[in-house]
Order: C-alpha cells, then structure tokens, then sequence
C-alpha cells in the first residue's frame, strides 16, 4: 500500500497534465530526465539518449517519423514509402522534409511489380532540367513529364509532379511536388548524393 501511495505521488510530478503519450520525450517535454513508470516500476530516463525526431506523418492509421539525424556525411536524401515522406540531410541533420510517393505494389501495364528498389547506397549519377521526359511511359511512346529529374539508380529517378498522392502510385520513380523537386535540384542535389530509399 504504501508503495502504491509512492508510485501516485510520483506519477503526480512526472506526467504533464495534458496526459499521457508513449514517447518519454514527450512525457518530459524539456527536461533533461525524468521517470518512466511501467508495471510498477521505476526507472530514470536520459532524455539525451533518446532518438529525436523532426517530422511525422500518418498512413493507415500508422504514425511515422523522419529522424532529425543520421548517421552519414555530405548530402542524403532519404524517402520512407511507408510514410510517404522524403527527407533530405546535410552531414547528418535534417535539413527540409516533404511528400513523397514511390513505386506501387503491381502496375497493369506492365504486369509486374513496380516498387522502388530499396537500398542504403544508391548515388545520384544523372539530373535532368526542368523539361525532362520519360523515355518509356506512358507505354510505347514516352513522354510523361519528370521535371527536375535526378537519376539514383538505373531508370528510377526522384522528379516532379503535380500528382502525389497519399499512397505509393508511380512505376519506380519517387515523386516530390513539383516545388520539392526545383529545390531539391538546385540547392541540395549533386552528382554523388546518397539515396536511402527504406523498406515498404
């Protein structure tokens, strides 16, 4: 009993008084540490050592982040086709965030699959300009507009489009808005960038 009567005590001082979330950062809000209480128990939390997290975003009913580091130097461009969501990092810190759509489950007119390869190690080989057109759809004749292309591996590129929907539609290729796609280009982009493309 009188363990208990700690433990609500304690509670009292911990959880902030809009309520309880599951991220102990949260629960901390700018506090360097604090306590987590599961089953009874009671630990301190070193909120340093907790991942940090700068954008997040919801897809069936999943919510999914973009970390707000990474491990890696130089420029990364990384996309996250489960939360349709790319980002892009210089020397590890995210940098600028925004929609994406990548390579659907099964394209009918080719009859096969058209996700997005994944990888850790893709590089930017090939950019395109504002014009820039697929050799190969629509099917048999070419010529969909991929504005700003930025080739990262064999055909597949990252482009613009006017047409990003809220779930994985393309043949391969990773589609940003149109603006995205400019910036992107012009200010982050080179020949050599990393391109992480994450599990679906």
């Amino acid at each position: 009993m009188r363990r208990r009567m700690m433990l609500m005590t304690m509670m009292l001082f911990v959880l902030p008084s809009v309520g309880w979330s599951a991220s102990p950062a949260a629960n901390c809000h700018n506090l360097q540490s604090c306590l987590l209480i599961t089953n009874h128990t009671i630990k301190p939390i070193n909120l340093q050592a907790q991942p940090q997290y700068a954008a997040k975003s919801k897809n069936k009913g999943r919510t999914y982040y973009m970390p707000s580091k990474v491990g890696y130097s130089g420029t990364t461009f990384i996309f996250n086709p489960r939360s349709l969501m790319w980002g892009a990092y210089r020397d590890g810190k995210l940098i600028k965030k925004g929609k994406a759509s990548g390579g659907k489950g099964y394209c009918k007119d080719v009859r096969r699959r058209c996700r997005t390869p994944v990888g850790s190690n893709f590089r930017v080989y090939s950019k395109g300009s504002p014009y820039c057109k697929s050799s190969k759809y629509p099917l048999g004749k070419g010529g969909a507009p991929m504005p700003y292309c930025m080739f990262f591996y064999k055909g597949y590129a990252i482009h613009g489009s006017p047409n990003v929907p809220n779930y994985n539609a393309s043949h391969g290729c990773i589609r940003v808005l149109p603006k995205d796609a400019k910036w992107l280009h012009r200010n982050f982009i080179r020949h050599g960038t990393r391109v992480i493309v994450k599990p679906y």
